[in-house]
């Protein structure tokens, strides 16, 4: 157990050492902050996609099929879950700080943080399990999250399903039922253009939290008790809840891990479009994606010793 803690943590590592790049360009002003919002834009919209349809480029089975029609079942029930926990926090703060740090105590970063994670750990086997994580990961945060971040008059329908991940899901999942292949060129084009998710994610990261006051941040009481949430509380009842499905153990570490990724950067876009503290909602994104560097690696080895 203890060599495993230590190999996850050198992966762990290893992303952060990509995040300190992305920090030092950001606090030397060669990557800004409409540089950082223009390489987000590239993620979500070009790279989440083909990494989508990449994952997806593989032999058809009816088994794996229904796998992950059980890991999207999943998921779902967990998030219903997630946000009854959080729910019971934050009850006595304004709602402009509340909606913010319970969404972000509930939504992690699974594209650009927990797709990279997953690859890094468990290998490119696995990509297809995060990738039905980012899919009702989408669906959840343009729903129910836009509900507790703007009110019922900003969620629709059109919001919730044309969103980077579902669009990656409509291109990928037909070519694998169909068991269609891309052609040559056009395969190597979408696997060259996902393989930059991990590098270029970790960096934006960095430079995002490059511009934060991390002074005052480590001061911040609210920012301890919904990272807690986020990073320990959220995952190990994941790992609880997801007992039953144990036996299939990509499923199983791939759902508990990504569970306990750090606050989604969307915590923040939805902080700054909608006024709700957005100072404070980017200083728990930052707060978070620092603290994970302990607590990822202790919930990736519980998930796999309970997995095995």
């Amino acid at each position: 157990m203890v060599e495993r803690f230590f190999v996850v943590l050198g992966q762990v590592m290893t992303l952060f050492l990509l995040m300190g790049v992305g920090f030092g360009l950001g606090r030397v002003g060669k990557i800004s902050g409409h540089g950082t919002t223009e390489f987000s834009a590239l993620l979500l919209y070009v790279v989440t996609p083909c990494i989508i349809i990449d994952s997806f480029q593989t032999d058809y089975d009816p088994a794996l099929l229904q796998t992950l029609g059980m890991g999207v079942a999943c998921q779902c029930v967990c998030y219903g879950l997630y946000a009854v926990i959080v729910s019971f926090f934050f009850r006595r703060d304004p709602q402009e700080l509340r909606a913010p740090m319970r969404f972000g105590a509930m939504y992690g970063n699974t594209g650009f943080m927990g797709l990279p994670l997953i690859q890094a750990i468990m290998g490119d086997e696995a990509v297809i399990f995060a990738v039905v994580a980012l899919v009702v990961f989408n669906l959840w945060t343009w729903s129910h999250g836009l509900i507790m971040m703007s009110g019922r008059d900003q969620v629709s329908l059109r919001k919730m399903l044309i969103n980077p991940g579902m669009l990656g899901l409509l291109g990928g999942l037909p070519l694998f039922l169909t068991r269609t292949t891309l052609p040559g060129p056009l395969y190597s084009a979408v696997g060259f253009v996902g393989s930059v998710n991990t590098p270029l994610a970790m960096i934006v990261i960095g430079a995002q939290m490059a511009r934060a006051d991390l002074g005052s941040t480590f001061r911040d009481k609210k920012l301890y008790g919904a990272s807690a949430i986020k990073l320990l509380l959220i995952p190990i009842f994941t790992a609880l809840v997801m007992l039953p499905f144990r036996g299939n153990h990509m499923l199983y570490v791939a759902a508990v891990i990504l569970s306990g990724a750090p606050t989604a950067g969307v915590t923040s876009m939805f902080a700054e479009k909608f006024n709700k503290s957005p100072e404070r909602t980017a200083q728990l994104v930052s707060f978070s994606t620092l603290l994970s560097i302990f607590t990822l690696p202790l919930i990736a080895v519980m998930a796999e010793t309970i997995a095995a």
